[in-house]
Parts: structure tokens; sequence; C-alpha cells
């Protein structure tokens, strides 16, 4: 008898939920819509996240972070800073994740758009990275800044060939962002060409924080490339002569292989680009 009280308690709950017919679940204050790209005719659903103080400090401008692999990364990046950012214990900041283009598999969508060179050894498309770099640059920072109260902070969130791309970036026009989180970077695509990339000098200030699972190692989890050995050499070649101001993390996530290392990544490097 002495067990009734709680199995009450748990019947009333499970019909309060019943009674509010809960058949989906929607992140707070985020938006979808569908931006075109002007050069591919493409279209790609772009997800947006406002801070919770965004419609009552109608004075305020904000930071954005721009995520890849928004089905992935916006869910993630969603959870993990919010209570960073209700806390005030992180800057508030506008999220942005961008999908895959649609009417296409995510992943021939990601591999044609984060790859900066063409590998014909690959089953779908590759190289396209130029051109998605554009158009993020012209039409989804130009929808974000006419629709949004946006600051001049961009910071940039890419995980394996999202951090490939991030690099590519970085290295061919760093000014489009701020900021770079880069987790797990593909850097041994195509015979590890982005390490051979030839950079012009930067004097402007930059933060970026490189991630790895302690696991992408070919004796411990990675079959064909030792990723925590390439995190270290996208490291050097960042910290190099070309990029002065620009201030470097690396992270090994202990326990961690290139299936689990991104939530630490996303929240430890957004932390540490933006905690009060």
């Amino acid at each position: 008898m002495k067990f009734l009280p709680l199995i009450f308690i748990f019947i009333s709950f499970t019909q309060l939920v019943k009674a509010q017919d809960i058949n989906s679940f929607q992140i707070p204050r985020s938006s979808v819509i569908d931006i075109k790209d002007p050069s591919s005719d493409r279209v790609y659903p772009i997800f947006i996240k406002l801070p919770r103080s965004y419609r009552s400090n109608g004075d305020k401008s904000y930071p954005v972070i721009y995520l890849t692999d928004a089905w992935y990364s916006f869910q993630i990046v969603s959870g993990a800073t919010r209570l960073l950012m209700n806390s005030g214990k992180m800057e508030e900041a506008i999220i942005v994740g961008i999908s895959y283009s649609k009417g296409s598999k995510g992943s021939s969508s990601r591999i044609r758009d984060y790859t900066h060179i063409e590998d014909t050894s690959w089953k779908y498309q590759t190289g396209k990275a130029n051109e998605h770099s554009n158009f993020i640059e012209k039409s989804v920072f130009s929808y974000i800044e006419r629709n949004y109260r946006v600051s001049d902070s961009r910071t940039y969130v890419g995980n394996s060939l999202g951090g490939l791309l991030g690099a590519y970036i970085f290295f061919t026009k760093p000014n489009m962002f701020n900021n770079y989180i880069l987790g797990s970077p593909s850097v041994w695509f195509k015979d590890y060409d982005i390490l051979k990339i030839k950079t012009e000098a930067n004097l402007n200030q930059h933060k970026v924080f490189i991630a790895v699972g302690a696991n992408e190692t070919i004796e411990l989890d990675s079959p064909q490339y030792d990723m925590v050995k390439d995190a270290k050499e996208l490291e050097l070649k960042i910290s190099g002569d070309h990029f002065p101001n620009t201030k470097v993390k690396l992270l090994t996530i202990q326990g961690a292989n290139h299936e689990t290392a991104f939530p630490t990544t996303a929240t430890q490097g957004l932390y540490w680009l933006f905690k009060n």
C-alpha cells in the first residue's frame, strides 16, 4: 500500500502528458527558412534560433554562431548552450544552422560542399567548397544581417568534413569569420591538401578552437587515419607566421572517438569563445 501514492502520481503525470497531446517537439525561439544559392539554384534550409532576451532587449545586437551539418549540430548546440546563455555564464548569441541542399542526400550535399578540391575517387561529387563558402558569405550572411540585430562577430562551427571546410575558409578568406571551431577536421582529404594551401599574411585577430577525440587514432578507433596527429599538424599551420594575431587552442577529448567528440567540441569551444 505504501507504493500507491507514487503510482498515483505517475498515472496522473502520464494522463497529463496525453491530455496535452504532445506529438512533436520544437526548439524554442527557432524557425526554418529556405535560401537559394543563385549560382547553383540549390535551396538550403537555414535553422535560426534567437536568444532568450532578443524580443525584450530591442536595442541589443548579438553575435552569430554559424553551424554546418544543421540537422545534427543545431539540436546539440542549442541544448548545450541553453543553460550557459540563460545563466549569464556565456554571452548570448543567435544560432544559425546551414543544412543540406534540398533534393539531395545529406552525405552527397556535405561531401560536395565541404571539400575544397576535386577527388574523382569518391562516389559523390567533391570540390565545391569555394562555391559553398561564397553562398554563405553572400546569401546567408546578407539574409541574417538584413532580418536580425547582429553584431559584427561571426563564429564558424564545423565537424569532420565541416572542420575541413572551416580550415579551408580560414586559409583562403579568414575574415569571413572572427572565430572558428574545427571539430575532428578531415585533414587527410585528398592527400592532406589542406596543409599544402599557400596562405597570405593576415594581421587581424582570430580565435581558432580545434578539438579531436583521443581515440581517433589508427591504434584505437580510426581504421585509416591518425586524426589526433592531423589535428596537431593543422594547429601548427594555423599558428604559423602568417597569422601572428590568431589565438589557437587544441583540445584532445579523452575517451572520445569520431562519433562522440562533437558535443564536447561544440560546448567547450563556444564556452572558450563566449564565456563571461
